[in-house]
């Protein structure tokens, strides 16, 4: 894992975890408070964020596919982000927030479909080399959740798509395959307990981001959460 603060001016954050652990809600809680000061916010997803990117993630989400079919088709998609959202983004100074990155590569292709780990290091290694070193984001955010309680949070949510109607084993896995990560770069990683209320994780997530010297002391709630919480 490499100091991404050295290749760039902005400041890059990656939220992970399984659907159903509150990932999005606080994604525009963030942003809100990183532009009450005075900061500028490049919002982004993966596999998405281009239109390119986008429809290889209509592919990924709904097409039966093998599980190298479909890895080449995530790094394929965070290529092509990466070099015409991110890059930029990043280079103008901007706080790029991003819906999964690579940790969700090594989490869902990884640990749910037991895919060769070393395929997806060398996927990782050639998609994300950027002036020498690998493109990490400056810190991720995992929201932990046991996969049992992310299942009753969605259940009814929506129609599922080819994830999301997965068996439990599938995401027990999943979840292992994040804490893999996450043992693998603690400097890296912020893990917070997506079990608590939205207003304690939300109080979690900006202590850890204040300590981390990200953001200023004050942080008010954001009008995202002035909605009823589900």
């Amino acid at each position: 894992m490499t100091d991404n603060q050295t290749m760039s001016n902005g400041l890059f954050i990656s939220f992970e975890g399984i659907d159903g652990a509150g990932k999005s809600t606080h994604i525009e809680g963030l942003t809100e408070t990183f532009q009450q000061q005075g900061r500028r916010v490049t919002l982004t997803r993966e596999p998405g964020g281009t239109p390119l990117a986008e429809t290889l993630r209509g592919l990924v989400l709904n097409q039966a596919m093998d599980p190298l079919t479909e890895a080449l088709l995530i790094f394929a998609a965070r290529r092509d982000h990466l070099q015409q959202v991110i890059e930029p983004a990043l280079a103008r100074g901007d706080v790029v927030l991003c819906d999964r990155f690579t940790d969700a590569t090594f989490a869902y292709q990884g640990g749910g479909r037991g895919f060769d780990l070393q395929v997806l290091q060398q996927l990782e290694q050639w998609v994300q080399l950027q002036d020498g070193k690998v493109r990490q984001p400056d810190l991720t955010l995992w929201f932990a959740l046991d996969p049992a309680i992310a299942a009753q949070r969605l259940a009814g949510a929506r129609v599922p798509d080819r994830f999301e109607s997965q068996p439990l084993a599938f995401f027990e896995q999943v979840h292992a395959g994040y804490a893999a990560r996450a043992e693998q770069a603690p400097h890296r990683f912020i893990t917070i307990d997506a079990s608590q209320t939205r207003h304690q994780v939300w109080q979690q997530l900006t202590r850890a981001l204040i300590q981390r010297g990200k953001l200023s002391i004050v942080v008010p709630i954001p009008k995202a959460f002035q909605s009823p919480a589900p």
